[in-house]
């Protein structure tokens, strides 16, 4: 894939926004932090001005409250996420993009929704497979930076029954990595219907991903066109291609902000771990869970 044809992947000024933060004499933010909020900015639809993202209460909201939790697992404090977008209003503030009373109030927002955030992330209800499977792996010690440790972990965490599956996603609860399910989900418990709701989770998540990936590529493109120049390899042929490459960078991105590599290696490899159930088997366990009801 050549993405400088493509540009699919946002170039995030994050560089700029911490050389900025460190003239002005304010706290480091976390960069991967930084990066990951103005990624998921870009690609979620936020409004751009000289290359940065420009916050507003909804563009806020989403991030925060509907996107980040989709997509990250932090291994530190969830409030550098926080922090990072303090930075960007700022600094929105700073080129005269904001007045000060908004200044305060986008502030006041996020650190309302980045303190949510915290507990959207210890949500059982919310997890995707990848950021799941994150905590498991950090739970058992593994090194997710060895591709090999992670490969071997998963092939040691398919030999188990499914008891000892439940026992691991339980132990997390135990741990105070994820919160106790409420109400009629702790009920189901790390059930069927539970997985299968992963599963779901997933699959939207990253086809969202992909879409922000298209919409962006597209955009670049027009601008190729515009000035004459030829489209690029991807594109030439079956539209399946570029599809493909969508696709590709959407579990590399979401492997850069769990475990590299990971959720590639669930899609390709281990899918029998996280299953991303079709149409015919929610069906199929719409069925069984009525005949159950009616006996």
């Amino acid at each position: 894939m050549d993405d400088e044809d493509l540009q699919l992947i946002p170039r995030t000024c994050a560089e700029e926004l911490l050389a900025w933060a460190d003239a002005e004499g304010r706290a480091p933010v976390p960069e991967e932090a930084l990066r990951e909020v103005l990624t998921l900015l870009e690609l979620g639809g936020a409004p751009m001005h000289d290359g940065r993202p420009e916050l507003g209460s909804a563009v806020l909201e989403q991030l925060l409250h509907e996107r980040l939790h989709l997509y990250v697992q932090p291994a530190g404090d969830p409030a550098a996420y926080g922090e990072a977008v303090r930075l960007l209003i700022d600094r929105q503030r700073a080129a005269r993009r904001l007045n000060a009373k908004r200044q305060e109030r986008l502030h006041a927002e996020a650190e309302w929704q980045g303190e949510l955030l915290g507990t959207l992330l210890r949500r059982p209800q919310l997890l995707t497979w990848p950021r799941l499977y994150t905590l498991l792996l950090r739970a058992d010690g593994v090194d997710t930076g060895d591709a090999a440790a992670v490969r071997a972990w998963l092939d040691a965490f398919r030999a188990l029954e499914p008891d000892g599956r439940t026992a691991a996603y339980e132990a997390l609860v135990e741990t105070g990595a994820l919160d106790a399910m409420t109400g009629a989900d702790a009920a189901l418990g790390w059930g069927e219907a539970h997985l299968l709701s992963i599963g779901m989770a997933t699959d939207g998540a990253r086809r969202l991903l992909e879409y922000g990936l298209m919409q962006r590529s597209y955009r670049n493109l027009a601008a190729l066109t515009a000035m004459g120049e030829p489209m690029p390899f991807e594109l030439r042929g079956e539209f399946e291609d570029f599809e493909q490459v969508v696709a590709d960078v959407a579990l590399w991105l979401c492997g850069e902000w769990t475990v590299p590599g990971l959720p590639a290696l669930l899609v390709a490899e281990y899918s029998d771990l996280a299953p991303e159930p079709g149409t015919e088997e929610l069906e199929a366990y719409a069925a069984a869970r009525q005949t159950h009801d009616e006996e």
